[in-house]
């Protein structure tokens, strides 16, 4: 048995944040598949014994059930001592990028994507335009950030660089963004994090069916 089984499914660009971790990390660690797409985490069962929050990931282990990826990350940093920040300022500036990619670069680009993607009926025009107008302020900002440091906190990988990465890796017609075309500085550091050993696509790295984009 696994030392940590991870509750995901290969659309989660939140869930391959933890389990891009558990792979470069080389921690030992099982998929368990979440069927978003037919309502899993929806049913009283799953909320009741899984997460109330009805969202994936879930991270079990040790007779723990830990949800949310910066929480997830930040235990298994403090676990397994790979990829954690090395001194107190660097934990205080790697919360700060992982609060801010919760909060505006993932939260933006994973609801835009799925509206673009994955919605079955036709989003309004207006909101996919809002969403899109917030994302790229966000992402301005990651790409001005990463001119002038390698990785989200200097020159090593933190828990900071699989959180930002959480949907960057997702292919360009599912989101529409040629990181090489628009925002260079960003793909520079994709293929940073790419060139780390146990590095996986998200659909290669976790269970379900690809589907293919609606629009």
């Amino acid at each position: 048995m696994a030392q940590y089984k991870l509750h995901c499914f290969c659309q989660s660009g939140n869930s391959y944040k933890a389990a891009l971790y558990l792979n470069c990390a080389g921690l030992d660690w099982e998929p368990v598949f979440v069927d978003f797409f037919k309502g899993a985490t929806r049913e009283p069962e799953w909320r009741q014994g899984v997460n109330e929050m009805g969202e994936a990931p879930v991270l079990e282990t040790q007779g723990k059930k830990l949800t949310q990826s910066g929480v997830i990350l930040t235990y298994l940093a403090q676990k397994s001592g790979k990829f954690a920040p090395a001194n107190e300022d660097a934990k205080l500036e790697a919360l700060r990028w992982i609060l801010f990619d919760n909060h505006k670069f993932t939260s933006y680009l994973a609801t835009y994507r799925f509206l673009k993607a994955f919605l079955p009926q036709a989003p309004d025009p207006n909101v996919v335009a809002f969403l899109k107008g917030r994302f790229d302020a966000a992402a301005a900002v990651v790409e001005k950030h990463l001119a002038g440091s390698k990785f989200m906190v200097g020159d090593t990988p933190t828990i900071a660089d699989f959180s930002v990465a959480g949907y960057v890796f997702y292919p360009v017609e599912e989101h529409g963004y040629d990181w090489a075309k628009s925002h260079p500085n960003i793909h520079a550091w994709t293929e940073r994090v790419r060139a780390l050993p146990g590095w996986k696509d998200p659909y290669e790295l976790m269970p379900g069916a690809r589907i293919k984009p609606l629009r």
